[in-house]
């Protein structure tokens, strides 16, 4: 058996000492910042973005996206028929003639009118049409466009520059697509920089006692001298060995996703597989996008979906605007009911928004618990040295045996993961379904669409 390269050597782990700051270096800007003309900003446009549930965007709509600091018109063509016939669309987020917001037109076919002085543009962004001047004119005019792919409910976008008129090559993932069972989609928006939810994955000490109250907390899987970090042909390979010698692996995919087993919380599911992606909105807020692997069928996948349904229902209370009086002192988490909330992600709200909105990470004090969050500096330090001196880049690409593992949640037993339980001949496809809370969806959206959240609130009343 081949033993991947560690990505953060004994010896650097062995000089890590209390009260030290050591470890890798990190500019307080190298990964935070997204926008346009940054070093990360480039970097993260040159993958596949999840940037939309296909659920939220109906046929002959048209609404503002922010993604990266970066603003978009996202659109559905109007056509005749059925509307799975009806294709997704991305261009630039303002009209160039004189700037007003292009998602407040209209939607005529495949095509986008201006709600100002209907200048009209291809799915494309060719102009078409501009009423008022010469026909000549609107030949010389265009505004971006980005190629769009729907998949397992999400819409994904490429925003970075192409090359010969080609996106990269889309990645799919057969083991959340192809089998009998169900496929839940699920995302939220958080107050805080991407990268700080990023490196919360990959930080197994965290759950303890940021969860330290759900049932599903285990004390012992973040202990530092117990943890491995290799580098994978996807990113990274993060690793807890029990005393015993039993193995949980999660998966992390560069630049900013995660294929994982959550510890379970439903006797009927087991270990919970989930693909996460981290998407900036801009530097101070970010988008979490993930997908749920439950192989239950039958009379087993109704109960299971019956009680996620109830559970989105009883939610009323969103985990961000909790969090936001939790920080401020106004708010004890004792004090919030639990039935009301999303509990676990209203932990990691008070844990990473409570970092700052971007944290410093020059000041960190870095231990061998953070060995994960170590990994993936490096690899992102190394990437983006490579992009800034104009050098190549690493091929990231997952294949069928990069899938996370754990064990056996009952004696002699093993967990079943990955590709087991795939239809490799694509002959079955998983039922999609929606698990976001309702109060869930409404924040994501204003925070998608370039609206306040409590951080702009926060800045605004100071």
């Amino acid at each position: 058996m081949t033993t991947s390269p560690k990505v953060v050597s004994d010896a650097e782990i062995d000089a890590l000492h209390p009260g030290q700051r050591r470890g890798v270096r990190a500019q307080d800007d190298d990964f935070t910042a997204t926008g346009p003309a940054t070093t990360a900003g480039d970097y993260l446009r040159r993958f596949w973005q999840p940037v939309y549930h296909s659920a939220d965007l109906m046929p002959g709509c048209a609404v503002p996206l922010t993604i990266m600091g970066q603003e978009y018109t996202l659109y559905r063509a109007q056509v005749d028929g059925h509307s799975d016939a009806a294709p997704a669309y991305l261009v630039d987020g303002r009209c160039p003639h004189r700037g007003t917001q292009l998602s407040t037109g209209w939607i005529e076919g495949h095509q986008l009118r201006c709600f100002y002085h209907g200048w009209t543009f291809a799915s494309n962004g060719q102009c078409v049409e501009q009423p008022a001047e010469e026909p000549d004119f609107s030949r010389k005019v265009s505004i971006g466009a980005y190629p769009v792919r729907e998949y397992l409910g999400l819409i994904f976008a490429y925003l970075g520059e192409l090359s010969q008129a080609q996106p990269p090559e889309f990645p799919e993932h057969p083991e959340f697509e192809h089998f009998d069972g169900l496929l839940e989609i699920d995302s939220y928006s958080r107050e805080c920089n991407y990268f700080q939810n990023l490196e919360n994955a990959l930080d197994m000490s965290h759950v303890a006692f940021v969860h330290g109250d759900n049932r599903a907390a285990f004390r012992e899987i973040g202990a530092g001298p117990r943890l491995q970090a290799e580098e994978s042909a996807w990113g990274v390979r993060y690793i807890y060995q029990r005393p015993d010698g039993e193995q949980r692996i999660q998966q992390f995919g560069m630049p900013n996703m995660f294929y994982m087993t959550a510890l379970p919380t439903d006797a009927e599911i087991g270990w919970q597989e989930s693909l996460f992606w981290w998407v900036p909105i801009d530097d101070r807020r970010h988008m979490q996008f993930s997908i749920h692997r439950v192989p239950a069928t039958g009379a087993t996948a109704e109960r299971i979906h019956a009680r996620r349904e109830a559970r989105r229902s009883e939610i009323t209370l969103a985990h961000q605007e909790v969090a936001e009086q939790i920080l401020a002192g106004e708010l004890r988490l004792a004090d919030v009911d639990r039935d009301k909330v999303d509990l676990v992600r209203l932990q990691d709200d008070i844990a990473q928004v409570g970092q700052g909105r971007v944290a410093p990470r020059s000041l960190d004090r870095i231990g061998r618990a953070d060995i994960g969050v170590i990994a993936i500096r490096k690899l992102w330090s190394r990437e983006l040295e490579q992009l800034r001196q104009g050098q190549p880049l690493k091929h990231w690409k997952r294949d069928a045996s990069i899938v996370p593992r754990a064990w056996g949640l009952a004696q002699g037993e093993r967990a079943r993961l990955g590709a087991e339980g795939l239809v490799a001949d694509g002959s079955v496809q998983a039922r999609i379904v929606d698990v976001r809370p309702h109060i869930a969806i409404r924040l994501q959206l204003r925070a998608l669409h370039g609206r306040g959240g409590p951080a702009d609130r926060a800045s605004n009343e100071s």
